[in-house]
């Protein structure tokens, strides 16, 4: 009977240093794409002329020009799209991607109604303009007759025979202590303090008021619809004094004194 040793020779315990044949003979045959010199022009050439066609379609061509100019945010019904397509510029029939956005968006805001403005490009044809709209927070009744409107930052923005809705009408009452220092505290500074308090006020409280009344810098008196009397004083702490007036027109009276908002005091 043969040795059993003989015929059975195992695999060595650690199992280094073996490997099958195949598996030597897979790796070193394991293929390696090699590029010619006239391999790498001929890609280098395809890629520039996709690039040069990409470059001519999207800046040169007219097959992503501007078709469209979209307006959102209009609100108030005093400024029309035709007017801000206007502001915008001739940019239909321009390529969408040479646009200069910025720009764009400069001669937008150079509209006395508009307070911000965002373009940029709708793919493939469409240019989008967003508008903020200024919203008036008082109107100043000029010596003419008209009512210029005010947005809470103090720019005038619209000149009108009426005032408009909900907002109150800036007015200068000066007491003759007033007219007297006028060379101190001018006109445009007084009407400054009452913009101040006509934006510090309440929705529900801005809707009532009928006017700002400026006797004087330390003398601003809100006259309400309803014929009702707020002494005000200065416009400094205009923004606690309208949180007591909040509070205090929960109680029936003709006349409300906010002027020292720590001391308020009710009569009438």
């Amino acid at each position: 009977m043969a040795d059993a040793s003989v015929l059975d020779d195992p695999p060595p315990a650690s199992g280094r240093g073996y490997r099958h044949e195949d598996e030597e003979d897979g790796e070193e045959r394991a293929p390696r794409l090699r590029l010619s010199r006239r391999g790498v022009v001929v890609l280098g050439v395809l890629a520039a002329l996709v690039a040069g066609t990409l470059g001519w379609l999207v800046f040169l061509s007219s097959e992503l020009e501007v078709r469209t100019v979209a307006v959102q945010g209009l609100e108030s019904g005093h400024l029309s799209e035709d007017e801000v397509r206007r502001a915008v510029g001739a940019e239909q029939g321009r390529p969408l991607a040479r646009v200069d956005l910025a720009a764009v968006e400069r001669r937008v805001g150079a509209v006395p109604r508009v307070a911000g403005v965002e373009v940029w490009r709708g793919w493939p044809h469409t240019l989008r303009v967003k508008v903020t709209e200024r919203r008036a927070v008082a109107a100043i009744h000029t010596e003419g007759g008209r009512f210029v409107q005010v947005d809470a930052g103090g720019r005038e923005f619209a000149d009108e025979p009426q005032p408009p809705g909900g907002v109150p009408v800036v007015e200068l009452q000066l007491s003759a202590q007033a007219n007297d220092a006028l060379g101190v505290i001018d006109r445009p500074a007084l009407v400054r303090a009452a913009v101040t308090v006509a934006a510090g006020l309440p929705p529900e409280v801005a809707k009532r008021a009928g006017a700002v009344q400026v006797h004087s810098w330390d003398d601003i008196r809100l006259q309400l619809r309803d014929g009702v009397t707020v002494r005000w004083g200065s416009a400094e702490r205009t923004a606690r004094k309208a949180v007591v007036l909040t509070a205090l027109l929960g109680r029936k009276a003709a006349n409300y004194d906010v002027s020292a908002p720590d001391a308020p005091a009710v009569s009438g």
